[in-house]
């Protein structure tokens, strides 16, 4: 009971007093410290029984409370063991980072105070920290305009705001009557190397899968110009309404960049709203020497950008930047009694998908802050310093590569024209190192991507062994992983 003998003290498992959260915070850092130093060391691919967990997992009946440093323990140590290791720097799968410290530490500090990032009225410290960093990324990519944007929990939800941005701008009916403001189907256009999250994103938006043209490639992973305008004539012949372009900076098979600079001037042409999917790919903007392998960006009316892929925050940090920030409002506008405050330019929940959210930005605020862009900008060259490394190696073998992305990303083909997807399979099983595969071009390829910041060259030794050992192993018809 409390001093006066009305209520009852706060749970101390859920509220402790603060030596006693003091003790277990000092105990779980050091528990992760050294977590990090055995999955770097370890195998990148999980190696937990999933039945046995199960069982274990049975066990936890929810009725019978246990002790809290017993299931940090338990927790830490099946995490260490039961998923792909992002974290290791043999990890060269997708475009997972291992994340940086200070974006850990920016998590642990936003779970501590929790703040709810619908209002600017009981966050403004948070919503106005995230609106400096949307404008300081949209001006560093060039953008004019009415500078705007938002943070997201991911590229797929950035670019769906992209698509109803583009919907409501070439209708202002469409936010009370959806596809039904328009006098014939809308259509918007990608490569058929973007990401198939658009294909979702049509349906989500209520224009249906349909509306999605997947747009001819130049045979060398961009997406073709000639193409994209012939694509749009031949639509709007058919009574059909072209609403977007959305080009892609870093197309996840091959980590090529579309013409912009082309696509731009289509879309001028053909007045359609004009998006950049730079979830991956916009990190080069980070470095000097890179920056121009993005020209054409700042003509975008929209860019999406990922900052949990290559510049290492934890997940999910994504961020919608526009140079028409007008048209939010007009998409996303609620009107309710129960906010504190209802200011359409301030109020996330005003000028996003969501409503209730966690404070997203302070991860790349704290990367930001603490090695400003020429130190992102190094961890990005670095990356593609490894890459042109492993390319060497793996070409001194008899490898070819098949994409020319200036980015971190290889597609290789093995010499002796081996199963590239029983290959993968080997390398994976092994445990040594974690690659894809892929399709680039219609073509099966191995997908090496450098995601780590840490990636050394005994990594780089590694992997090329264990590539070179599963090749062996295919060629001589082994089972994946065998190491014959």
């Amino acid at each position: 009971m409390s001093e006066r003998g009305l209520l009852p003290p706060a749970h101390p498992i859920l509220f402790p007093e603060p030596s006693a959260r003091r003790r277990t915070e000092e105990r779980l850092s050091a528990a992760l410290v050294d977590a990090l130093e055995r999955l770097q060391r370890g195998p990148v691919t999980p190696t937990l029984d999933v039945e046995q967990f199960k069982r274990e997992l049975a066990a936890f009946d929810l009725d019978t409370p246990r002790a809290l440093d017993e299931v940090l323990a338990w927790t830490i140590e099946r995490m260490e063991h039961g998923i792909v290791q992002m974290g290791n720097p043999r990890y060269f799968g997708l475009f997972n980072p291992g994340a940086s410290f200070p974006a850990q530490c920016a998590d642990r500090i936003t779970g501590l105070f929790n703040p709810q990032l619908a209002s600017s009225a009981s966050s403004p410290i948070p919503v106005a920290l995230e609106s400096h960093l949307i404008r300081r990324m949209a001006e560093r990519a060039g953008l004019g305009g009415e500078l705007g944007g938002h943070f997201a929990t991911g590229g797929s939800e950035a670019n769906y705001t992209a698509l109803l941005c583009a919907l409501t701008a070439a209708d202002a009916r469409f936010a009370e009557l959806g596809a039904r403001a328009f006098a014939g189907a809308p259509r918007f256009y990608t490569s058929r190397e973007c990401h198939i999250a658009w294909l979702k994103i049509g349906h989500q938006a209520g224009v249906g899968r349909a509306a999605l043209r997947l747009v001819e490639t130049d045979g060398a992973g961009r997406m073709s110009a000639a193409a994209l305008s012939q694509a749009i004539a031949e639509d709007r012949a058919r009574g059909e309404v072209p609403v977007m372009i959305a080009a892609t900076a870093g197309t996840t098979g091959g980590g090529m960049i579309d013409p912009l600079e082309e696509c731009a001037a289509i879309a001028r042409r053909e007045r359609l709203w004009y998006h950049v999917d730079a979830a991956w790919g916009g990190a080069a903007l980070a470095s000097e020497r890179l920056r121009p392998l993005l020209a054409g960006i700042e003509r975008a009316d929209s860019v999406t950008i990922d900052a949990h892929k290559w510049f290492a925050t934890t997940m999910g940090c994504a961020m919608y930047l526009t140079s028409r920030s007008e048209i939010l409002p007009q998409a996303f506008h609620a009107s309710t009694s129960f906010m504190p405050s209802s200011v359409a330019r301030l109020d996330p929940y005003l000028n996003s998908v969501q409503w209730s959210r966690r404070a997203l930005g302070l991860r790349l605020f704290l990367t930001l802050a603490t090695v400003g862009w020429s130190g992102l900008g190094a961890h990005v060259e670095r990356s593609v310093a490894v890459a042109e490394c492993i390319h060497e190696r793996l070409v001194a073998l008899g490898w070819r590569r098949v994409n020319d992305s200036p980015l971190a990303v290889l597609d290789m083909l093995p010499p002796g024209g081996e199963e590239v997807r029983a290959l993968v399979r080997a390398v994976v099983a092994s445990g040594r190192a974690w690659v894809a595969p892929a399709a680039f071009e219609r073509v099966d390829v191995v997908r090496i991507c450098v995601t780590h910041g840490q990636c050394s060259e005994a990594d780089i030794d590694t992997l090329v062994d264990a590539l070179e050992e599963a090749r062996q192993g295919v060629s001589a018809g082994g089972a994946p992983g065998d190491g014959r």
